[in-house]
């Protein structure tokens, strides 16, 4: 069998190019040795975000009262929370499917092993490309001595197929995994404590974002011990580098994910380069691959979802050199939406010179909207003088963006 183009991995890279290259008339094999959407429709992106949401809407009936709604005996079903969470992974994994074949895509489920010479072995055939795409993720980082067991120190993917609410639980690390995961388990009124090496949570963020952060999880009574380590697990006991031992029913390990590159690999896209590991930039990156249509892989959005939401893009505070940028700074209180919307923590900070935008740091609701008027603004050079002139509609949270600008 001969193909244009042959791409290992259904992943957001892999058919966002399969998609790509029909469009243009080529001819294309995808493979696939799991499920296609990769690990952001099944496994991460959807299936989280899916329970946030009923976390962060039970968490919001626990107060309804202050909202002039009177609910009583409130409890959670867990069980119901995954088996909705899988109902929406399994519609939108059949929807992808049903979009490949109408597409002409033809999809190969197994697993596939790149050749010499543009030959791709999968299910005992051969198939024949002129080019070759593979995209084939990333998987959940353990260490040499932190493991997953799959039984106490739980994954990422673990965590997914719990059916019942530990009544405690330890995170490791806190990057968009561990943040996330930490605001579903308070919300479900687990007991949840965050371990992070930096000296900060979120310590990829900025670090006025970071200092934020904890103060919300400190208000939402989640323990944190930070420029900590695990040393060692035993008998169900987590021994730290500070010298406290903490006894948490369950272990979650979120230190981030390490790709999974395929060998004799020639063109490789998505979480597997090991470069951003975004599902947005993979599919920006396969839109490159195919189209030739390049972005500005310094304005890659950050998006740490929950209430409030946490957003950023380009230089961070502690990236510039005092006296050098122009920070603009508003309180999302100021804003009279956050106040109608029960959901006033936050703010909005972008940093310039000389009138045009270096980086911009949200904690707001809507943040993950929000980030997108100021990469528009930076990808087309508009300067803050530009954006003044801008109308924008009363009441919103994207007002916000206007008024900082005046800061």
């Amino acid at each position: 069998m001969n193909f244009n183009l042959g791409i290992i991995g259904a992943g957001p890279a892999g058919y966002t190019a399969a998609f790509q290259a029909r469009a243009k008339g080529m001819s294309v094999v995808l493979f696939e040795k799991d499920k296609v959407g990769g690990v952001c429709l099944n496994k991460g992106c959807i299936p989280t975000k899916a329970i946030l949401h009923s976390a962060e809407l039970y968490d919001e009936m626990k107060c309804s009262a202050d909202l002039g709604i009177n609910c009583s005996d409130i409890s959670v079903d867990y069980a119901k929370v995954v088996e909705r969470k899988d109902k929406i992974v399994e519609k939108l994994r059949k929807s992808l499917e049903l979009s490949l074949k109408n597409a002409g895509v033809v999809t190969v489920n197994a697993e596939a092993k790149v050749l010499d010479n543009g030959k791709i072995a999968a299910n005992s055939e051969i198939y024949e490309c002129e080019k070759i795409i593979t995209a084939t993720g990333s998987v959940p980082r353990d260490f040499e001595n932190l493991r997953f067991d799959h039984e106490f120190v739980l994954s990422s993917d673990d965590i997914l197929n719990l059916k019942t609410l530990p009544k405690s639980i330890l995170i490791i690390g806190s990057g968009a995994i561990g943040v996330e995961w930490a605001r579903i388990f308070s919300a479900f009124d687990v007991a949840v404590t965050v371990v992070e090496l930096a000296e900060h949570i979120l310590p990829l963020a900025d670090i006025e974002v970071s200092k934020r952060v904890e103060r919300i999880f400190k208000a939402k009574k989640i323990k944190t011990y930070l420029s900590n380590s695990v040393e060692k697990i035993e008998d169900k006991k987590v021994y730290l580098s500070s010298g406290d031992v903490l006894e948490p029913e369950l272990v979650l390990l979120a230190t981030g994910r390490k790709p999974n590159p395929l060998d004799n690999a020639l063109s490789c896209i998505g979480d597997a380069c090991g470069k951003i590991q975004l599902a947005h930039f993979a599919i920006k990156q396969a839109v490159a691959e195919v189209l030739g249509i390049e972005f500005n892989e310094e304005l890659v959005p950050s998006v740490v979802y929950g209430c409030p939401e946490i957003a950023w893009v380009g230089k961070r505070e502690q990236d510039l050199e005092e006296g050098t940028y122009k920070k603009s700074n508003l309180l999302i209180s100021a804003i009279g939406k956050s106040h109608c919307d029960n959901c006033s923590e936050g703010f909005i900070k972008i940093l310039s010179h000389n009138g045009k935008i270096l980086g911009a740091h949200i904690v707001s609701k809507e943040a993950s909207a929000l980030i997108q008027q100021i990469i528009i603004a930076m990808q087309n050079n508009l300067s803050t003088d530009d954006l003044k002139k801008v109308c924008f509609a009363h009441p919103t949270y994207s007002e916000g963006i206007f008024e900082c600008l005046f800061r």
